[in-house]
């Protein structure tokens, strides 16, 4: 009995492995799963990078269509506040804009009827690092009944609905007369909005951040209201398209009461001098 035990015990030990050995096992393991890992994730960001490229246009001029229409909502629309902020998100340029309209009720108080918001925050989600821009709207009436009736709960706490992702670059400015603001408090409409977006390859500044090369960023300007009355300041001086006058001196007459004689025919003879067509008799010499 005690023979059977010793060999049973002696083929256990010689079919299993020693604890060496699982650990050089899992070890090489590890060292194969990392490598794998590495690879899919440079495939993952070439991938990425590839489909920003194809896809970066397409995006951009539908956010950038997207934001113009909601602009077009303020036309001719009374109580309506607009706010703009910028920043940065993880190194990233980011922008904020809030239209806010409103109406009073029956008791004379300010309510809100419909607000909309374009936010941009940063993807923490993503294979490669960037933005993504969001929309929010929240009012009396419901903006799409099919949307909005199979929210479930939780989502209906957060309105805020992703648009697009990949964004190297966001950045929403006032225009305050010829100048480009970063910031508009909620007040008034401004009278123009530039909206600048890129899906480029960002790079790192020497004060921090990231920032994206001109020649990939492309900006849209937005009236808030095209039909408003524009007064326009003429510059002084002569009109071009005006008719000259006949006893105006020219410019490039000369100075002087003498006039040129280049070009010019010869003086003839005074005003006060009298002409006749009779003939002058010439007198002759007596022989």
């Amino acid at each position: 009995m005690t023979q059977r035990a010793t060999n049973r015990s002696a083929r256990r030990r010689q079919a299993g492995f020693s604890l060496g050995e699982l650990l050089a096992v899992v070890i090489i393991g590890s060292m194969i799963l990392a490598a794998i890992l590495t690879i899919y994730g440079r495939a993952s960001q070439a991938a990425d990078a590839v489909l920003r490229k194809i896809d970066g246009p397409s995006w951009t001029s539908e956010v950038l269509q997207l934001i113009a229409e909601d602009l077009g909502r303020t036309l001719s629309a009374d109580d309506v506040t607009v706010q703009i902020r910028n920043g940065s998100d993880n190194g990233f340029q980011r922008a904020e804009l809030v239209l806010r309209r409103t109406y009073h009720d029956n008791e004379n108080k300010e309510q809100t009827l419909d607000q909309i918001t374009w936010r941009a925050g940063y993807d923490h989600e993503g294979h490669t690092p960037g933005l993504v821009i969001y929309r929010s709207y929240e009012g009396v009436a419901q903006e799409d009944k099919l949307f909005d009736d199979n929210r479930d709960e939780v989502e209906k706490f957060s309105p805020f609905v992703p648009i697009c992702r990949g964004v190297t670059f966001f950045q929403i400015q006032a225009c305050k007369g010829e100048d480009l603001v970063d910031q508009w408090p909620a007040s008034a409409p401004p009278p123009g909005v530039k909206i600048t977006i890129s899906f480029g390859t960002p790079y790192e500044r020497v004060r921090g951040g990231f920032d994206v090369d001109e020649q990939d960023k492309i900006s849209r300007t937005v009236v808030i209201d095209p039909l408003r009355k524009i007064t326009f300041a003429l510059a002084g001086g002569a009109d071009a398209n005006g008719v000259p006058d006949a006893n105006a001196v020219s410019p490039d007459a000369p100075s002087t009461g003498e006039p040129s004689s280049r070009g010019q025919r010869p003086a003839g003879p005074p005003a006060n001098e009298r002409r006749t067509n009779e003939r002058t008799t010439t007198p002759t010499r007596s022989r």
